[in-house]
Order: C-alpha cells, then sequence, then structure tokens
C-alpha cells in the first residue's frame, strides 16, 4: 500500500453562496491524498500500474468547474468522481480550501477535508 499526494492545485472558481461569488469567483487549492497498492508499479515502472497525477488534475479542474454554493459539495464531488474513475484509487482524501472567503472577519481562508473509502 502507497500514498501520493497532489498539490495543492491553485483553481480560480465561482463557488459560494453569494450571487456575487458566482460573478467574481474567488482563488482555491486543492490538495489530494490517494491511497492504492503500488506494489506492480515498484516493480515494472509502468505509469499503467499507478494512479497518473495528470488524470487526478483533470478531474480536479473540471469538477472545480462546476459551480455550487457549498465547498463541502464540491470536495465530495471530486473524491467521488477520482474513485469511480480511477480505480486503482482504494482510498481518496480531498482538502479543498477556499481563499479570503467573503465574511464578517478577518479571515485568510476556509478548509474542508472529505474522505472517501
Amino acid at each position: 500500500m502507497g500514498v501520493i499526494i497532489i498539490g495543492p492545485i491553485r483553481v480560480y472558481a465561482y463557488h459560494g453562496c453569494l450571487p456575487e461569488e458566482g460573478k467574481i469567483g474567488g482563488e482555491y487549492s486543492v490538495v489530494i491524498k490517494v491511497t492504492a497498492d503500488f506494489y506492480k508499479a515498484e516493480k515494472n515502472d509502468e505509469l499503467s500500474s499507478t494512479v497518473d497525477y495528470c488524470d487526478v488534475h483533470e478531474i480536479v479542474v473540471r469538477e472545480m468547474k462546476v459551480r455550487s454554493k457549498l465547498i463541502e459539495h464540491v470536495a465530495a464531488r471530486i473524491a467521488e468522481a477520482l474513485k469511480n474513475e480511477l480505480p486503482l484509487i482504494e482510498e481518496v482524501e480531498v482538502s479543498l480550501t477556499k481563499m479570503t472567503p467573503p465574511m464578517n472577519g478577518d479571515v485568510d481562508q476556509v478548509c474542508v477535508v472529505v474522505n472517501r473509502e
């Protein structure tokens, strides 16, 4: 068993409950942690025997383009897509961070973490 950590993947997206967030957008950071059996890849040195980072990046960017009100919803969507589309993944953790969220206070970021087995 092994772990691959990809990120932070920086994305500009349009998530949020406020109408302005759908127009203005904001900066997000996504970190993906996948657990998989890398034994075969360790022996044969073939990309087809592991989780391709490029595939993970494409799925994250694609799902971040779909507007949602809640980052919890986006993170869960990313986790489900990774599990469904990349069969070598046994477990996935998605950490999605919204930079400078619009709220009454001086807050640099808000992060949610979603896990799927």
